[in-house]
């Protein structure tokens, strides 16, 4: 049996652009990008066909609307996209992107672990480089915070079999932990601990200067002490 929605997400407020999207099992909306194995979303595959027409028809990534050229959108990431600017999935809408902040059963529980399980294709399709990898450097694991970077400048960039979007300053940024507003704190700890993965990929000192100084530009968009 499927857990239906817990009571704090059941009361937000669908956005009219997510209203007429399907529900699963659990009532939750199937956002737009989601690919459908055997008839049944898996949320965790997303249909490239969708990524395609993210880019060409400037589409929201959750709810599949079209948004207007050069519109203020939002990037729904983790915390070390404040520091490399970059992120493996196409903005969306600001209220799609928030309500997935707060209602996404990964995104609000720190705890939850990424399931492999069971993934469609082959083993190599996921794998570094494999298919169904994003672009970039994927840090596999639940950052207990989300990031929404709202901007109106952003440019895809193919990078090995995937594709990169290369983001621009913020009008604002917004941070969660749990569905509600995250703490300076919470946001530092999550950030501590995904730099020694960034680090790892430098493969010169002067690649580790350049993310030394990447790490103190982005602290001025941290949530306020």
């Amino acid at each position: 049996m499927t857990a239906a929605l817990h009571p704090s997400i059941a009361d937000l407020e669908i956005p009219p652009m997510m209203r007429k999207l399907p529900l699963n099992a659990a009532g939750y909306p199937v956002p737009w990008f989601v690919e459908y194995i055997d008839g049944v979303p898996d949320f965790r595959v997303a249909d490239f066909k969708k990524l395609n027409l993210a880019i060409k028809e400037t589409r929201c990534w959750l709810c599949g609307g079209r948004m207007p050229p050069f519109a203020v959108a939002a990037f729904v990431v983790g915390p070390m996209c404040a520091v490399n600017r970059v992120s493996s999935e196409p903005p969306s809408h600001p209220k799609c992107a928030e309500y997935a902040a707060k209602a996404c059963p990964f995104l609000v529980n720190p705890t939850r672990k990424r399931r492999t399980n069971d993934l469609p294709g082959t083993p190599e399709d996921y794998e570094p480089g494999g298919s169904a990898t994003p672009g970039g450097v994927m840090i596999e694991r639940n950052p207990g915070v989300t990031l929404l970077w709202v901007t109106a400048r952003w440019a895809p960039s193919i990078v090995g079999n995937g594709v990169l979007f290369d983001f621009g300053d913020p009008f604002r940024t917004m941070w969660f932990c749990e569905g509600r507003a995250a703490t300076r704190a919470e946001v530092e700890h999550s950030i501590t601990t995904g730099i020694p993965t960034l680090e790892s990929v430098c493969g010169s000192d002067e690649e580790r200067a350049s993310l030394a100084v990447r790490i103190t530009d982005a602290q001025k968009y941290l949530p306020a002490v």
